[in-house]
């Protein structure tokens, strides 16, 4: 999984998997795209307007946690 923003554009994607072909987007709302893959997997989910989704004004950093293990990785943004 990758996720990347672009602050120009404020969008933010997070890829779910190696693109093998080509996807349909999915509109889910004015702000949420998700791309599916032929075989209907999520290739990746597009969030425009990413400040304001991810809170990244507020918080500055995205958190992952492993609920099984509770293992957690942070990194800080900005």
């Amino acid at each position: 999984m990758k996720i990347s923003y672009d602050p120009k554009y404020n969008i933010a994607y997070i890829k779910v998997r190696d693109r093998i072909a080509a996807v349909e987007t999915l509109q889910i709302s004015d702000e949420i795209n998700i791309d599916i893959t032929p075989d209907g997997k999520v290739y990746g989910i597009e969030l425009l307007n990413a400040n304001e989704q991810l809170d990244f004004e507020k918080e500055n950093e995205l958190v992952l946690i492993n609920e099984m293990t509770g293992q957690r990785a942070e990194l800080h943004i900005g």
